[in-house]
């Protein structure tokens, strides 16, 4: 089992993302073979995907939108931003994906997407991202490892970090309080980008190249 996915019954989100994600790919004109392999996953994992049998994590949503040129919130069936530059956190849904939760926070069909996100305690730890793009997150609560190639650094409640993300970069909240960050990135386009490089599902046949 890739440890950046969730399992589990197939809930509201997944009853819309499932078809959507096999939809958005039919459109782009790519066989499933192709879509997994510019998204970095085996097509056994995007077929589970596309069925509703497997959540996708936060990244892969994230590699999967630039490949369709969409945005995470398209891909779940959110209502498209009104002109209202407003978003009241109230009426965002929280979404919970691959053991982290995040809210929206930005308008969609931007350059950029905004999410308030919550990191339980042990989830997705091992995992390790790479992708075009800058990032920046601020710790609202709770402290934040987040490593950065070869060094890793210890972010209280205050504290922010701004970086190229095709820099390997992995985040674990510390404490089982878990951690609640603002999160900012760019969305860029890469047919080639592997956003996780960590603990591989060799279930399938060839495992995910990531």
């Amino acid at each position: 089992m890739d440890p950046s996915e969730a399992t589990g019954p197939a809930g509201e989100e997944t009853l819309v993302l499932a078809p959507r994600l096999r939809e958005k790919r039919r459109d782009s004109g790519l066989t499933l073979e192709a879509a997994a392999h510019r998204a970095g996953l085996s097509a056994a994992h995007l077929s589970r995907l596309e069925s509703g049998q497997r959540q996708p994590s936060l990244p892969v949503l994230l590699g999967l939108a630039r490949l369709y040129d969409s945005t995470v919130s398209e891909l779940l069936g959110e209502t498209p931003a009104e002109p209202d530059p407003i978003v009241r956190g109230d009426r965002m849904p929280p979404v919970p994906s691959g053991g982290w939760t995040y809210w929206r926070a930005g308008g969609t069909g931007r350059a950029m997407q905004a999410l308030r996100v919550h990191v339980p305690a042990r989830a997705q730890g091992a995992l390790v991202r790479v992708h075009p793009g800058e990032e920046w997150l601020y710790v609202t609560a709770g402290e934040l490892e987040l490593t950065l190639g070869e060094r890793t650094h210890t972010l209280a409640a205050g504290d922010s970090a701004h970086f190229d993300s095709l820099v390997p970069h992995r985040l674990t909240a510390r404490g089982s309080g878990g951690t609640d960050l603002l999160f900012l990135h760019t969305l860029m386009q890469s047919q080639t980008s592997a956003l996780c490089i960590g603990p591989r599902d060799t279930t399938d046949t060839g495992g995910d190249r990531r």
